[in-house]
């Protein structure tokens, strides 16, 4: 990773000449992050707006909208009445988004990705107040802008700031941040590493435990009242069985054979499930084996993480860090590699800028790297990429390359703590110390 830090450095050192004091002072003010988000969001709404006054919906919103469709019109609610790929939590934003009626669908799905976003930069910069979090809010908005392809039209864009705002909120208000973190989780599954991480590292363990497992209760109380307590579970094994995705990092290899000619080897269409999906030699074996691979490789890091502990280092250095390995973990050794997953890391990266940037510059700069090779291979190159074109598989291999190596920092940061001796904090931590008396900022 030495060859790394020092290209780091190097970009570092080339930021700093261009951030000159004048300019880093207006990045710091309200004001201008304030401006600057209004304008990103207006560039989002200009590019949905045919859809919006179209009645027309892209990405999975249609998939959405028709489930939220079947619910009020024929009483058939996913996760409910039936089996269903996600989590009974998703069919909360699902459903209202509907609520002003299938033509406002795009707009009202817009409309809580751009609150919940705003949300974020709030609770990053404390409303203006916490001078660290101005970078990290910048870095979301960056970030936010490059995955905007997937973050405006799917559930990750609203998982990922519910993410950071619990994330934020552990130490002052570990109710509330267990409670966003618990629903989050009832959305999409993924944040269920960060709640692990929070539980192993942080101090308000047990507030989480507790909190989390009652929001969990109520959850399960409500599907039960409403009979459909025998689905709770079931996005669990709906995609138990799924081959190996066109994205995902363990494909490459058969992406390439493809390419090559390899005449067993191919890319195909599941029409059921709406997806590419690579077949070839070994390519079923290897399927079958990621899921026990994926929770071998959580084990581990939930081993170092507590080794770490028991050294005694910052319980939020540990726990983000601990949490970004996880994540990743869930990408890297994932048979599917949809693009919003990229959504699963960037609220950690984004967490941990907020307590040192120069501790979290490495994880920074290749998010944002990953992410906009993400958005060229998905939506810009992707028909190209299907057709076997060379350089959208280049772009591919390069973006999946990246997490494997945003993978083995995370890991390999956790494996140096185990070794060094504990050290106190000497930051205020975001995530498990009550933060300094705000300052004023100038104007």
């Amino acid at each position: 990773m030495s060859v790394l830090s020092q290209l780091v450095d190097r970009i570092d050192t080339r930021v700093a000449r261009f951030l000159t004091p004048e300019r880093r002072r207006r990045l710091q003010r309200p004001r201008t992050l304030i401006l600057a988000f209004i304008a990103l969001h207006v560039v989002f709404f200009t590019a949905l707006a045919p859809m919006m006054l179209t009645g027309r919906v892209l990405g999975d919103l249609p998939l959405y909208r028709r489930w939220a469709e079947l619910g009020f019109d024929h009483g058939v609610w996913q996760g409910i009445d039936t089996e269903w790929v996600y989590p009974i939590g998703a069919m909360g934003p699902i459903a209202f988004a509907n609520i002003g009626g299938p033509y406002l669908y795009q707009f009202m799905w817009f409309l809580m990705t751009a609150l919940l976003n705003a949300a974020a930069v709030a609770a990053l910069t404390d409303f203006g107040r916490r001078r660290s979090g101005f970078t990290a809010a910048w870095w979301f908005l960056a970030a936010s802008f490059l995955l905007s392809p997937v973050g405006l039209l799917r559930l990750e864009g609203l998982t990922a700031p519910l993410v950071i705002v619990g994330l934020v909120l552990i130490a002052r208000r570990p109710v509330v941040a267990a409670v966003l973190l618990t629903l989050a989780t009832w959305i999409k599954v993924w944040p269920a590493a960060v709640v692990l991480a929070v539980v192993v590292a942080s101090r308000r363990r047990v507030t989480m435990i507790v909190t989390g497992t009652a929001v969990t209760a109520a959850i399960a109380a409500s599907v039960w009242l409403l009979g459909g307590l025998r689905y709770l579970t079931g996005f669990v094994t709906e995609q138990t069985d799924r081959a190996l995705q066109l994205e995902a990092p363990v494909s490459t290899p058969w992406v390439w054979l493809a390419l090559v000619g390899q005449p067993e080897t191919s890319i195909y269409q599941n029409y059921e499930i709406a997806t590419r999906e690579i077949r070839g030699p070994g390519a079923e074996a290897v399927a079958a084996l990621m899921t026990p691979l994926m929770f071998g490789a959580l084990g581990l890091i939930f081993v170092l993480m507590l080794l770490a502990r028991r050294r005694g280092h910052d319980p939020a250095q540990l726990l983000l860090l601990g949490a970004l390995a996880l994540v990743t973990a869930f990408v890297v050794f994932n048979k599917v590699g949809s693009p919003q997953y990229m959504l699963w890391i960037a609220p950690v990266v984004a967490a941990g800028m907020l307590r040192s940037w120069h501790r979290w510059r490495v994880p920074a700069y290749l998010m944002l790297v990953i992410a906009g090779l993400t958005t060229l291979v998905f939506p810009v190159f992707y028909l190209p990429l299907i057709a076997g074109d060379p350089f959208s598989l280049v772009l591919l291999t390069l973006r999946n390359g990246l997490l494997v190596v945003l993978f083995g920092w995370a890991v390999l940061a956790l494996v140096q703590l185990v070794r060094a001796p504990g050290t106190p904090a000497a930051l205020p931590a975001t995530t498990d110390v009550r933060p300094r008396a705000p300052r004023t900022l100038s104007r």
